[in-house]
């Protein structure tokens, strides 16, 4: 039998099974609101507080049968792993209720098979916010010190729809939906699920995989997958390369600075990163967000010419460095000094590669510099031949 019940509260009536184990059990431990609200007796009942240490230790030194209270479905995102990694999945009976994430889409009357979930409870909240801005259908699970009112703020300009579900099945539930400026000038109660929804995105074909995230079929297309002008593009071969040394994944947010055709931002988009364009050719930023639109991504575009277009950018995990014009040495600075894992550059001109090498390594990077040169075969009459292809170094400064 297993010695710990834990029951998912969310304001349906408990089950009778439910109730024999909680009128049965030597110890109850949950948030001081659920014992409150089911009127555990103080003698039998411990409080999850702090970093749960407390509470932990009375649950392995009772003998009797012990219940654990919790929010919704406790193995979402909940005390089921903490439980079982301490005790042991075997003994646990877990008696699940409905998600706050499955109530909040509920209230909203819009499907969540596609939904992103992403946690800023206990986490660093960058990476939700990041997920945000990549993805159409995001769940956020929030917390105290980061609400509503902060993720609206964070993700405001990016004309995103937010629904606020608060204190999902209780007597004061209440739905907002608004736009981040109406949601950031608001105060909300805990505990609540943020919705943020890109509604011009959110309408799908119907999926074969939950979250909506899935690898694409191909990266680092061919150049003819991308509007350019007269060849001004990061050849596939290299974007391969330089996608390998940028690392873009969900939760990651890269810039992509002298964007050009935005094909590098556009591949980190399709593979789950959020990607910032910055674009000084008004013709550029116009075809970048054709291309964006074609791939089926957002990509917002910041049309300025750099360094002084990045510095009120959010912090980026990653840069790509395409084009610098006149202010090399700064941009590369500002980039490195910002830039928490990498930043790559794809150089043609040799005189560049060791002044940037030196910048990298300056501002604490470990540097490798790589030449590059992918040489197509091409059918001429019967025979083959090898057509020279473009020569560009890639220098990669990285934190370790």
């Amino acid at each position: 039998m297993s010695r710990i019940a834990v029951i998912g509260l969310d304001g349906s009536p408990r089950s009778p099974e439910a109730i024999e184990l909680l009128e049965g059990a030597a110890l109850v431990a949950g948030g001081k609101r659920h014992l409150e609200d089911l009127a555990i007796e103080p003698e039998r009942a411990v409080s999850f507080e702090g970093d749960l240490s407390g509470a932990l230790s009375r649950i392995e030194t009772e003998s009797g049968p012990v219940v654990v209270l919790a929010s919704g479905d406790p193995g979402f995102f909940g005390i089921v792993r903490l439980l079982a990694e301490k005790f042991g999945s075997g003994a646990l009976r877990v008696m699940p209720a409905s998600s706050s994430v499955a109530l909040a889409f509920a209230r909203a009357g819009i499907s969540w098979d596609d939904a992103v979930t992403v946690s800023a409870h206990g986490r660093e909240p960058r990476r939700a916010v990041n997920v945000c801005r990549a993805h159409p259908k995001v769940a956020v699970l929030t917390s105290p010190d980061f609400g509503p009112a902060e993720l609206a703020k964070e993700l405001g300009g990016l004309g995103r729809t937010f629904v606020v579900a608060e204190r999902l099945g209780r007597t004061e539930e209440s739905v907002f939906r608004g736009d981040a400026a109406e949601v950031a000038g608001m105060k909300w109660e805990d505990p609540n699920v943020v919705l943020v929804l890109d509604e011009g995105r959110t309408a799908r074909k119907k999926g074969w995989i939950s979250s909506g995230i899935g690898s694409p079929e191909r990266w680092a297309l061919p150049e003819d997958q991308f509007e350019h002008r007269s060849g001004m593009i990061t050849k596939g071969p290299t974007r391969a390369f330089v996608l390998s040394r940028l690392g873009p994944g969900p939760g990651d947010l890269v810039w992509d600075v002298g964007s050009g055709s935005g094909s590098v931002a556009i591949e980190c988009a399709r593979l789950g990163a959020a990607a910032i364009a910055v674009e000084r050719d008004p013709e550029s930023c116009a075809r970048l967000r054709r291309n964006a639109e074609r791939h089926g991504v957002d990509v917002p575009v910041v049309e300025g010419e750099a360094p002084d277009a990045l510095r009120d950018l959010p912090e980026p995990d990653a840069v790509f460095i395409g084009g610098t014009g006149g202010a090399f040495e700064e941009i590369v600075k500002l980039c490195a000094a910002r830039a928490r894992r990498s930043v790559v550059l794809a150089l043609v001109g040799l005189e560049r590669v060791v002044p940037a090498g030196r910048i990298l390594e300056g501002c604490g990077l470990t540097v490798e510099s790589t030449f590059l040169q992918a040489s197509p075969v091409e059918g001429v009459g019967a025979m083959r031949r090898v057509v020279p292809g473009s020569a560009v170094f890639v220098v990669c400064g990285s934190r370790t």
